[in-house]
């Protein structure tokens, strides 16, 4: 074939970045991030495009339900739809209250916790299994909360609030953190959860700094564990599906993705 007669192979732009279909709106913090972590970019599989919002502290997001903040959300998910993102999430659980507002301001999918996986998760079970919820602050974990991420009120809930390192690290912004310490938290949260609700059949983990201890949790447990990490995962599946090469997709129009 000559050059003349190539067919033409245009690449539509439009935006700022391509290839990182997944947006994640940051809480502005100093605590370390180690792999597993959402905020730590080796933890993903993918890539991803990442946004501080300036203010967000842990403590005022998770004890304060992000007061002032919900404007900042919207306009910091903009941003990332206008950079390149085709969906939206976030690096806090109780992000769950801005969920409307955020998905109603962008026009992509958005996910902002992890809690909303529970009801899905619960429709998996046997009958009479529940899903049990561990966060990272129990008494700020608001029925509204929970309701807000499709969460019936009387659903097992458990924090880490009266360990020793988990929660205090992390709320407290502190530079350093025994994560050797801080997963002894979550595994002595998991064994009291599943000790007092006998039902309990699978486990979600609220807080998205939880993921690097998920496997150790599930193998004391015995029990499936689900976070942010497998949530992510998912709903970055559907926005960039596998190519299994099936006949004549090759010969769709390239779109610089």
């Amino acid at each position: 074939m000559t050059a003349t007669n190539t067919p033409p192979r245009i690449a539509h732009g439009g935006k700022a970045v391509y290839g990182a279909r997944l947006g994640i709106l940051m809480l502005e913090a100093r605590f370390p991030r180690i792999p597993g972590d959402m905020g730590n970019a080796v933890t993903w599989p993918f890539p991803v495009l990442y946004k501080v919002v300036r203010g967000a502290s842990p403590e005022r997001v998770v004890t304060r339900r992000a007061e002032g903040l919900r404007d900042a959300f919207i306009t910091a998910a903009k941003e990332l739809v206008t950079d390149g993102a085709d969906g939206i999430t976030t690096n806090c659980g109780f992000l769950s209250l801005f969920q409307r507002e955020i998905a109603a301001a962008v026009g992509v999918p958005v996910a902002t916790s992890s809690l909303m996986q529970a009801p899905f998760l619960e429709r998996l079970l046997p009958p009479g299994k529940r899903v049990g919820i561990i966060t990272i602050s129990r008494r700020t974990l608001t029925e509204e909360h929970l309701t807000a991420a499709g969460i019936a009120s009387d659903a097992p809930v458990i924090g880490t609030d009266d360990g020793e390192e988990f929660t205090r690290a992390i709320i407290g912004n502190e530079a350093t953190m025994d994560a050797a310490a801080a997963e002894r938290d979550i595994l002595a949260a998991g064994a009291a959860l599943v000790k007092r609700h006998k039902e309990i059949g699978a486990i979600v983990l609220e807080c998205t700094n939880m993921i690097p201890y998920a496997r150790a949790l599930s193998e004391q447990l015995e029990l499936p564990v689900h976070d942010m990490y497998s949530f992510a995962c998912w709903f970055h599946a559907g926005l960039a599906p596998r190519d299994f090469g099936f006949p004549g997709s090759a010969a769709q129009a390239w779109r610089g993705r």
